[in-house]
């Protein structure tokens, strides 16, 4: 597809948004050529993916240290817990929907609900209201249904905008585009954080999916660069006013948006890195 025919092109031509895309490859580009990738990749992608879980519940209220996401057995006691628990079946789950995204995103975002909530897969390859027969689970919520988004408390589009906006991101993802992996993965967490579509796990759902076009795109394709991890490391504060610019429209708020997500991918890329150096020197 032309760049004229990408919708998200002009986003590339935002003041600041090129620099980002450069510093994302650089960023990236370091932790690929780092030695100890030859040989021990998997090890590093391991660490990368539970890193970025941990991020990714520490904005969802479950801001644990690693090491007790890591020796943690039972994640189904507590809200915390189940948000830990989320968010590393979500980091597992991403790999495993590479093949379905470009074909059916909204298959996808039902099945990383269910995971989320820990279902059944049984209603994975719908994305209706009637895959789970009086349940909410896997589908975007109705007319009146509530939401329990805990870090973002902004006014919820109706759930007839949801729908509508659902399908123009499906359509998007399907088309595909010769925009930059960072503008595109930046517009997939943007929008469904914006429309949190279903009742729960909004926030977890939409770093998966940008997780998961990052992965897709190419720009990381062993997974080894956890955006979640700056994410994080940026503050919630920081993430909610960044993701304010995204929702005012406005190109100096897309563009801080975009930059904020850039800088998250780099300091997930900086984290993998000194991973990579923990092994070199036989310390990890």
């Amino acid at each position: 597809m032309s760049s004229a025919a990408d919708p998200l092109a002009p986003l590339a031509g935002l003041p600041g948004v090129s620099d980002s895309v450069d510093s994302v490859r650089k960023a990236v580009d370091r932790v690929y050529g780092h030695r100890v990738m030859r040989r021990r990749s998997g090890e590093i992608a391991s660490e990368a993916a539970l890193r970025g879980a941990r991020g990714s519940a520490a904005l969802s209220g479950a801001d644990w240290a690693l090491e007790e996401v890591r020796r943690r057995t039972d994640f189904g006691s507590e809200a915390q817990a189940r948000a830990v628990g989320a968010a590393l079946r979500l980091t597992a789950e991403a790999g495993q929907l590479l093949s379905i995204w470009r074909q059916s995103p909204m298959r996808v975002l039902a099945r990383l609900h269910l995971v989320a909530s820990g279902s059944t897969p049984a209603a994975a390859d719908a994305f209706a209201p009637s895959a789970i027969e009086g349940d909410a689970v896997g589908r975007p919520r109705l007319a009146g249904e509530p939401v329990d988004e805990p870090l973002i408390d902004l006014p919820l589009p109706s759930a007839e905008e949801v729908a509508g906006r659902l399908d123009g991101l499906s359509r998007l993802i399907i088309a595909g585009g010769s925009s930059p992996a960072l503008i595109t993965a930046s517009v997939v967490h943007g929008e469904l954080l914006a429309l949190r579509p279903f009742g729960t796990y909004n926030g977890l759902v939409a770093r998966a999916a940008e997780r998961i076009v990052l992965i897709n795109s190419g720009l990381d394709p062993k997974a080894i660069c956890p955006a979640e991890v700056g994410h994080a490391e940026q503050g919630a504060e920081a993430y909610v006013a960044a993701f304010e610019g995204y929702v005012s429209g406005t190109a100096e708020g897309m563009a801080a948006w975009i930059a904020h997500c850039g800088r998250a991918i780099e300091l997930g890329s900086r984290e993998s890195m000194a991973v990579c150096e923990a092994l070199q020197r036989g310390a990890a």
